[in-house]
């Protein structure tokens, strides 16, 4: 039994939607549209906080994406994908970042 939840969402209302029903956790959200970073961050899951909750967030299809005035960009500040955050904090691993175990790393022991 892990001592985090994972939660796969797609799309910005999703997530939303399940950030909401988890308030007051400590919430760390990975925004993809690729499977690319997965493995270097699987690899640091071990390190996620107890009870924390991890999102994997598939940002949708590419035109979606690429629009400059997506949920996305606007409201959650992401530039590119993938996208690593703590969410509620300015904590945030963006493209190449989330390749660097040590980065995820120390994302996830931080307090």
């Amino acid at each position: 039994m892990s001592h985090y939840e994972e939660v796969k969402v797609h799309g910005y209302d999703e997530f939303c939607k399940a950030v909401s029903e988890r308030k007051g956790k400590d919430i760390f959200a990975y925004f993809s549209d690729c499977v690319k970073a997965e493995p270097v961050v699987r690899g640091e899951m071990s390190h996620l906080p107890e009870g924390s909750v991890f999102f994997y967030c598939q940002v949708g299809e590419r035109p979606y994406w690429k629009d400059p005035n997506n949920e996305f960009k606007k409201t959650l500040k992401l530039s590119g994908v993938p996208t690593l955050i703590r969410y509620g904090t300015p904590q945030k691993l963006v493209e190449e970042e989330c390749f660097k175990a040590d980065l995820v790393r120390m994302m996830f022991t931080e307090d």
